[in-house]
């Protein structure tokens, strides 16, 4: 089955959380790693997608079940139908994020950020954060967010210094961001 991009860079990002969910929540004897996934996951503001996840785990498996995700969590939880249902569509946790597919994503959520929707400021601002710590391009990539949702769009000012893949990110955010328009 082949996914959209969106999908697929959410599922990338979010696999070792899935594959831990989906392993653990079907062994019994792993129970305690379960329960810790699902904390750390309402710790992190994830309160809609734990409750979903304890109701496919007490039986339900409709699609009434997506009701009042948004468009993240409810990726991430048909990513979890599937896996309970073929755990040959499990996400590799140990998969790296493609990058060229991280750029539409970013540019809605920078699109976002730009019109006001505060959710969408501090998970952008949260994931800045964490490009900035991994250091190297990711910390070039990071720098470029704020500039991007004020508005910038000189592919030249923001791409200085950048090394040819990061150049590219930041390029299909420019490319993504003028569709959205």
């Amino acid at each position: 089955m082949s996914l959209p991009d969106r999908e697929r860079q959410i599922i990338q990002v979010h696999a070792a959380f899935i594959h831990r969910v989906v392993t653990s929540g079907q062994n019994p004897g792993r129970r305690a790693e379960f329960e810790q996934a699902l904390k750390e996951a309402e710790a992190n503001g994830w309160t809609d997608l734990v409750a979903a996840i304890r109701r496919i785990f007490a039986g339900r498996r409709d699609e009434g079940i997506l009701k009042g995700l948004d468009e993240e969590d409810q990726t991430i939880t048909r990513a979890i139908l599937r896996g309970l249902q073929d755990p040959a569509t499990l996400p590799d946790p140990n998969a790296k994020p493609d990058p060229a597919l991280a750029a539409p994503g970013l540019a809605h959520m920078i699109q976002a950020a730009a019109s006001g929707n505060v959710q969408a400021l501090q998970i952008v601002s949260e994931m800045a954060t964490q490009m900035s710590r991994a250091g190297g391009p990711m910390a070039h990539l990071a720098a470029v967010i704020r500039p991007l949702i004020n508005g910038e769009r000189d592919p030249d000012k923001l791409c200085k210094g950048m090394d040819s893949r990061t150049e590219q990110v930041v390029l299909g955010i420019l490319e993504a961001l003028a569709k959205d328009r």
